[in-house]
């Protein structure tokens, strides 16, 4: 058994999925909030010198996972690890976003995709010379269907009771 303690919460205008963007690039200006515990503040220090951070969270309102779902931009059925579909066997998200300013421990971020109460359970500095691949890459089955990001938006179908 392993077991998180979450560090924190992330706070954003979205109070449902529904209508969540589902990747920050389809959420690109949306502020939030990220609300470090006081215990955690100290390991803080020097985030600020960051433009963006990762953060590693809980879909706490994921339903159990199923191995093959359908996407949010396909329109038929993938094994899980193909997708970032929240319902996965071990229900964690990332998200880049740009950290804006730091105020002990809150940090104001942009381009937040996360509903608001989502439990934190890390935060890592994007580095560009370790996150980006700059050779060519490929995407399996986004490659037809990434034009759809930017209005793409959660519609609850990995919700719990769904």
């Amino acid at each position: 058994m392993i077991e998180y303690e979450p560090i924190g919460i992330i706070h954003s205008p979205f109070k449902s999925v529904n209508g969540t963007p589902i990747q920050p690039k389809g959420a690109m200006g949306i502020k939030g909030s990220v609300e470090v515990y006081e215990e955690y503040v100290e390991g803080l220090e020097g985030i600020e010198d960051f433009s963006h951070i990762i953060l590693i969270y809980h879909f706490h309102l994921s339903k159990k996972h199923d191995l093959k779902v359908v996407p949010y931009m396909n329109d038929k059925p993938i094994g899980v690890f193909a997708t970032r579909a929240p319902s996965h066997p071990n229900p964690i998200g990332i998200s880049t976003v740009k950290l804006v300013e730091r105020d002990r421990n809150i940090l104001y971020v942009e381009n937040v995709d996360i509903i608001d109460g989502t439990p934190l359970l890390d935060i890592k500095p994007y580095v560009p010379a370790f996150d980006a691949y700059m050779e060519k890459t490929r995407i399996g089955w986004l490659e037809n269907n990434i034009h759809k990001l930017k209005k793409a938006r959660d519609d609850g179908r990995f919700l719990e009771n769904k």
